[in-house]
């Protein structure tokens, strides 16, 4: 059996040639509650009717609020409550509810968190980051996922260091939507402070003579003797978190130091990958790479060579079916898109001022929703959902992008 690591998940196919490895079907089309099952949730077909949210998700839906306006709000609710179904009440975030799946990535629930940040809702963020604090190794990283119960996998994956960026910047991102001056936040933030600094002391004593980090596995989660975007861009992001909670801290020792290492990031990564577009890597033939999406807002100011790359990646990357591949040198099949990347190109425009653009791709991903209403990880050439469904990234994502459409979101400043 041949496997395709990416995105959230190992996704199996049946042995076949590289050209010929059939597109997975949907696995699931939702999820539900059930207290009977393992985990308290239950698969659903994918022919499965969408159904009213029952009380409790209305009022927890009520105790924050639902983007989307009436064009995305069906959208916007169904992604928020499939996050809900995805955490567990220790914060444990499940990247999809499927055994193939059901893991817990440090970049999804980064992102994760993030969106429940946004949307009002910010106990269930705070309960994703201590999960995140707590399973942070000695050493200041984040292994590239773990067992529901925190245990390592134990599949021979190193720990990946985007995660190093991720963490600190949703700590910070959850923070921009606290009021500071409630003592409550000041503790939650005294509490996840040492995984914050842990975090941030080791991505920048990571970084080598020329400014950038090692290279290592990213959200391809594939091995690389590169240093690629995947990695630089979020560890940029959580230096700059990082040095922002520093500062509301008052500890301007550390917010100087991690403020020094984000300059010399960004520098390295201007010089190194803008040259060539801000492709994978830092070769011309690298192609590009959806990552680009997070060197711009909401994860860093705007800069006119980052938007022009993101048009450029853009303009490579979109296949016929309308959604998005992941890099222009992809491995596995390019006629197959994924939905978090397609999801990310609509953030970065939503953030950036760009609605209609924004709203082209929000429609897309509200057209290729399962029958019961959740994001798929895929969709096929032929338009269909594909692979698993929901996926806690994607539905993330297309919150924070909906957010973005009607109200700005934080920047860490540079």
């Amino acid at each position: 059996m041949a496997f395709a690591m990416a995105c959230g998940g190992v996704v199996a196919a049946l042995a076949a040639s590289p050209a010929e490895k059939p597109v997975p079907r949907l696995l699931q089309g939702g999820v539900a509650a059930d207290p009977g099952a393992p985990g308290g949730r239950r698969s659903l077909p994918a022919d499965t009717a969408p159904t009213p949210p029952d009380a409790a998700e209305t009022e927890w839906l009520a105790a924050g609020w639902v983007p989307g306006g009436d064009a995305y709000r069906g959208m916007a609710e169904r992604a928020l409550l499939d996050l809900r179904l995805l955490t567990s009440l220790d914060g444990t975030v499940a990247a999809a509810w499927h055994p193939v799946w059901d893991y817990m990535w440090p970049r999804d629930a980064a992102w994760v968190a993030a969106a429940y940040s946004a949307t009002g809702h910010g106990d269930n963020a705070l309960t994703v980051l201590r999960r995140l604090a707590a399973l942070q190794n000695p050493q200041g990283t984040w292994e590239a996922r773990y067992r529901l119960d925190g245990g390592h996998v134990g599949d021979g994956r190193d720990a990946q260091l985007d995660g190093n960026g991720w963490v600190p910047w949703a700590v910070w991102f959850w923070y921009s939507h606290q009021d500071p001056a409630d003592p409550a936040t000041a503790a939650a933030l005294d509490e996840l402070w040492p995984a914050v600094a842990k975090a941030a002391d080791r991505a920048a004593a990571a970084l080598r003579g020329n400014g950038l980090p090692p290279a290592g596995p990213d959200y391809w989660e594939t091995r690389t003797d590169q240093v690629t975007l995947g990695t630089a861009a979020p560890l940029l992001a959580g230096l700059r978190g990082a040095a922002a909670l520093a500062a509301a801290r008052g500890d301007r020792t550390a917010a100087e130091r991690w403020s020094h290492a984000a300059r010399r990031l960004d520098e390295a990564i201007r010089t190194e990958f803008g040259p060539y577009g801000y492709p994978r890597t830092a070769d011309a033939g690298s192609g590009a790479d959806t990552a680009v999406t997070w060197l711009g807002p909401p994860f860093a100011a705007p800069s006119a060579d980052v938007a022009a790359a993101v048009r450029g990646a853009e303009s490579e990357l979109t296949l016929a079916n309308g959604g998005i591949l992941p890099g222009g040198d992809w491995g596995g099949r390019k006629d197959v898109a994924w939905t978090p990347e397609t999801a990310s190109f609509a953030l970065f425009d939503a953030a950036s001022g760009r609605r209609e653009a924004a709203d082209q791709r929000l429609a897309w991903l509200d057209r290729h929703r399962t029958a019961r209403g959740s994001l798929p990880e895929k969709v096929d050439p032929d338009g269909r959902p594909a692979s698993v469904a929901p996926l806690a990234w994607t539905a993330a994502a297309v919150v924070l992008a909906l957010t973005a459409q009607e109200t700005p979101l934080p920047v860490p400043p540079p």
